[in-house]
């Protein structure tokens, strides 16, 4: 059923924001389409009937589409045909979920889904925010149960004042770029990258990115009081009240003393298991159809126990202090053959991050919707989990999002310290292998990838370090407790997921993911604070194994040399068909790389190799100077002078008056073919002949 179109308009931070419902997808339960610029992003949500039938978790599937037709393109390969959802594509889907995914009712089942669809795309207004947006419009207006609406903004920060939703050229400057989402009441979600901010500048961004959230829920609650539809009843799961009671009779004391705490995670979950097993088969028969109650009320009681413990004792499940990090080990240089290679290992969760250097053309060619014509990343971070990392026995797949996700955060929180081309003219590829996992891996990645850089010889600007914080929040009593370096237990039963990176000087990455109704002031300033102790803390154990990057590359690292050349002379360089460049590989073994400002990179495992391409190539494309002197040799003779080869493709002409002081009767009394000479080039005429003089014979 098609409704009737309505507009709606917000003026935020200079730009207006239009969205629009009805007219179009009279079949989603939601839909809007919101416009900024020439921007715009069509978002449409659906809700099953019902739930699946033993459904013991909520189902939400969101997805960003990017269309190349937005920006005027067609999608690359053969099939021209968008394909696989990019990486970017992937994360903003991650962009949209997390914030929204905690205001479901609990024991919501039915599916949902939530599709986003880049229709055009101008640079200057980029689609994630108003993708992230107009899913909380759609779920608001939609009959599907919500308690939202949200709001989202990008932060930036230039010349010291904050600057909401950046446009391309703002970006490029920003010392940040903060995406916050939230609720009217409290901040929802944080994904960041930074220029080594400080805590105090990274808070005041999220609270200045709230004051601007604010309004756009205003916004989007008078949209679904005019286009709103009525809210449907749906079936909600819910544990009855004679499985709770008996179930919480039965356990309740063996699990509370299986659930004390204990630094052995192994000895530690099989008493759990022990208790759980023993309610289970207790209560098998009695309620039969009934396991899924019971299990719900088995995971809500070790969740109160596990909160409990924390609020009320601060007892952690494994007996640390609330600011304790688990034991650190590092290691350095394990893998001979790889170009750098780091292992880092906190508690029960260890990555090894590997690391290969290559030239530039290695780098990686972006096509995507930020209208850039060959974009390319010469520094990706990938990251891996398999199975065993968890002692799970199952296939491997290929990356999920939760991987590109990872792998996206931990490249981010580097990308600040990471040398520009001109420094270190590179490509740079760092794999993170997830070897054991019990908390935080993102930011374990974050640690080892630092240890290789520093172990492969990259000038980067700093170490940095990463730490995962969390936080229970007891909602009758107010009291709140922030834990430092969470393990898994403490981040499925926890609040909050709270990933911080950074240097000695100051923040590069953040992630924040609630899973209640956000937080305040007062609780975000305390995790930054505490994130940076600990992550300090840990920074210095990673100085103790290697305190500043090597002085070498790897003997297996290609050497590379970079130099210029003027433009006009890599015809020359390249000759017909390539015939000369192929030439110069052929002969020394080496990779060429010359870009169309004359930029130079000559690359092989051989630094001999190296210069001896650089020598044949400035040989090609040498231009004599006046008044400079070169070395060369007598090549031809002629009665009013000799020819003098200075380079390859460079011969000058000493007339028989400059071979001496004296008068010179023949050319041969002074030099004959073959004899090596230093001369001096006293002019280079506009068909560019070379006039040279006599220094002296070699």
């Amino acid at each position: 059923m098609f409704e009737q179109e309505r507009d709606f308009k917000l003026e935020l931070a200079g730009k207006v924001i239009e969205v629009k419902t009805g007219k179009y997808c009279g079949q989603a339960n939601g839909t809007c389409q919101v416009k900024c610029g020439d921007t715009v992003v069509m978002v449409n949500v659906t809700m099953s009937d019902t739930a699946r039938e033993g459904q013991d978790f909520f189902p939400l599937c969101v997805d960003f589409e990017e269309k190349m037709y937005s920006v005027g393109k067609f999608p690359g390969g053969y099939k021209k045909r968008e394909g696989r959802a990019s990486d970017q594509a992937i994360l903003v889907s991650r962009l949209i979920d997390r914030p929204i995914r905690p205001l479901f009712p609990k024991g919501f089942y039915n599916d949902v889904a939530v599709v986003a669809t880049a229709l055009s795309v101008d640079p200057d207004f980029p689609p994630e925010v108003l993708a992230m947006i107009g899913s909380s419009v759609a779920l608001s207006v939609s009959d599907i149960p919500f308690a939202g609406p949200t709001g989202s903004v990008v932060v930036g920060y230039i010349d010291g004042k904050f600057v909401i939703n950046p446009n391309q050229e703002e970006a490029e400057k920003s010392l940040m770029h903060v995406t916050v989402s939230g609720t009217k009441d409290a901040i929802m979600m944080v994904e960041a990258g930074a220029k080594e901010v400080t805590e105090e500048e990274m808070r005041d961004a999220i609270l200045y990115a709230h004051g601007y959230i604010k309004e756009i829920v205003a916004f989007i609650e008078e949209i679904a009081k005019v286009a709103g539809k009525p809210k449907k009843e749906v079936k909600l799961f819910a544990v009855g009240e004679d499985v709770e009671k008996d179930v919480r009779d039965y356990v309740t004391a063996n699990l509370q003393k299986a659930m004390e705490p204990l630094a052995d995670k192994v000895a530690y979950n099989e008493r759990i298991d022990a208790v759980l097993e023993d309610c289970k088969e207790h209560f098998a028969e009695k309620y039969e159809e009934r396991q899924q109650e019971v299990d719900t009320i088995l995971y809500k009681m070790q969740k109160e126990i596990v909160r409990k413990n924390i609020i009320e004792k601060a007892a952690r499940p494994d007996g640390r202090k609330t600011k304790e990090i688990r034991p650190i080990w590092c290691q350095v240089g394990t893998l001979p053959r790889v170009h750098g290679t780091g292992v880092f290992t906190r508690g029960e969760t260890q990555v090894l991050n590997c690391l290969t250097l290559a030239t530039v053309s290695e780098a990686q060619r972006m096509d995507g919707l930020d209208g850039e014509e060959d974009a390319y990343k010469r520094y990706i971070h990938q990251y891996n989990m398999p199975p065993y990392a968890t002692g799970e026995a199952r296939n491997l797949r290929s990356p999920g999002r939760r991987e590109i996700g990872h792998g996206a955060l931990a490249e981010r929180a580097l990308l600040a310290v990471i040398p520009t081309e001109e420094e270190f003219p590179y490509a740079l590829r760092l794999v993170s292998e997830v070897l054991s996992s019990n908390g935080s891996s993102s930011m374990a990645s974050v640690c080892a990838s630092t240890l290789s850089l520093m172990d492969a010889g990259v000038p980067i600007k700093a170490p940095v370090a990463g730490v995962a914080m969390g936080l229970i929040k007891d909602e009758e009593s107010g009291k709140v407790v922030v834990l430092t370096d969470i393990q898994g237990l403490e981040d499925f039963f926890g609040d909050m997921d709270f990933k911080v990176a950074g240097t000695k000087k100051g923040i590069t990455a953040i992630q924040m993911d609630i899973k209640i109704k956000g937080i305040d002031e007062n609780i975000l300033t305390t995790a930054l604070a505490q994130a940076r102790e600990g992550r300090l803390e840990i920074m210095e154990k990673m100085l103790d194994t290697i305190p500043e990057s090597r002085d070498h590359l790897s003997p297996y690292a290609p050497k590379i040399i970079t130099f210029k050349i003027n433009p006009e002379k890599i015809g020359e360089v390249i000759g017909q068909g390539g015939k000369t460049i192929n030439k110069i590989i052929d002969k020394t073994g080496v990779k060429i790389d010359i870009e169309d400002d004359g930029t130079v990179m000559v690359s092989s495992a051989s630094i001999e190799a190296c210069n001896e391409a650089k020598a044949i190539i400035e040989d090609i494309v040498f231009v004599p100077e006046v008044g400079e002197r070169y070395t060369g040799t007598v090549v031809r003779i002629m009665q009013f002078g000799a020819f003098v080869e200075i380079s390859s493709n460079v011969d000058g002409m000493i007339h028989i008056s400059k071979l001496a002081s004296k008068r010179v009767e023949r050319v041969e009394d002074v030099v004959k073919i073959g004899d090596k000479v230093e001369v001096e080039v006293i002019k280079v005429d506009e068909k560019d002949r070379v006039d040279l003089k006599l220094v002296k014979k070699l």
